[in-house]
């Protein structure tokens, strides 16, 4: 894993190379202009870029791996060539292509399944990469909101144990409570937002990715995501006061 800055908050650029992500599909779903995104995030000040191929919208269609790998490979290896020392994640929820992705030289998988497999995590293992453990499962519907985070973090808590039952080291381990996954509507998003620090109490590096999501246009009245910047730079910043590592954006700008 390239070095990370230990001393302040950290912004992960998102990079989508698909046609139909919520936000900006389409805009960067060729290589050159994938790449030409990426090393513009990291001019701006992206701490790490995400790579992703398949949209994890509500509704997506499902991508095979193969064309998952053929839209991301290229941009990887490129960027990997052209920010040497940029640390670069896959998002991916695919065992094939993750192996792939570390071993073009990604740094990090960041997986919204929450599933990783025994293939994966032997990878990560032997790599040492750093592995985003996502909390994507939609609360009992009898569930108080007062109690999501920390149901939220008692199934991160499972997840770290299996993982590192499977060899992963807990240093390798970050945990994104999953916003927007399986978590409907403002109200619920930002209880889990203002009780963060049940998750942050884990111990382990927090990832926080709500920036341009549905519930953010529902608290503003704003119903195009890319108008939604400001609001999810606030966002970022209120989970920064409350302990998280890490916030996952589309753009710097704010």
């Amino acid at each position: 894993m390239r070095p990370l800055p230990a001393d302040r908050p950290l912004y992960m650029g998102i990079l989508n190379v698909t046609p139909d992500s919520f936000s900006d599909g389409g805009e960067h779903d060729t290589p050159a202009a994938a790449v030409a995104h990426g090393l513009a995030l990291a001019a701006h000040g992206a701490d790490i870029v995400d790579i992703g191929g398949e949209s994890t919208r509500p509704g997506h269609t499902p991508v095979a791996a193969d064309a998952e790998l053929a839209r991301v490979m290229p941009v990887l290896r490129e960027l990997r060539a052209r920010l040497p020392e940029t640390p670069l994640s896959v998002d991916t929820t695919k065992t094939a292509v993750a192996l792939a992705a570390l071993d073009a030289g990604a740094d990090m998988v960041n997986d919204v399944s929450g599933a990783p497999d025994d293939t994966l995590c032997a990878a990560l293992a032997r790599t040492g990469a750093l592995y985003v453990l996502t909390h994507a499962e939609a609360p009992p519907p009898d569930l108080p909101l007062d109690a999501l985070a920390q149901w939220v973090a008692d199934g991160l808590g499972r997840g770290v144990a299996s993982l590192e039952e499977r060899g992963v080291a807990r240093s390798q381990i970050w945990l994104d409570p999953g916003f927007g996954f399986g978590k409907r509507g403002a109200a619920m998003n930002y209880r889990l937002l203002r009780d963060l620090p049940a998750i942050v109490a884990l111990g382990l590096p927090v990832l926080v990715g709500a920036s341009r999501k549905s519930f953010i246009g529902e608290a503003t009245g704003e119903p195009d995501p890319a108008r939604r910047d400001a609001a999810s730079a606030e966002f970022a910043r209120a989970a920064f006061a409350l302990g998280a590592r890490c916030a996952r954006v589309h753009t710097l700008a704010h």
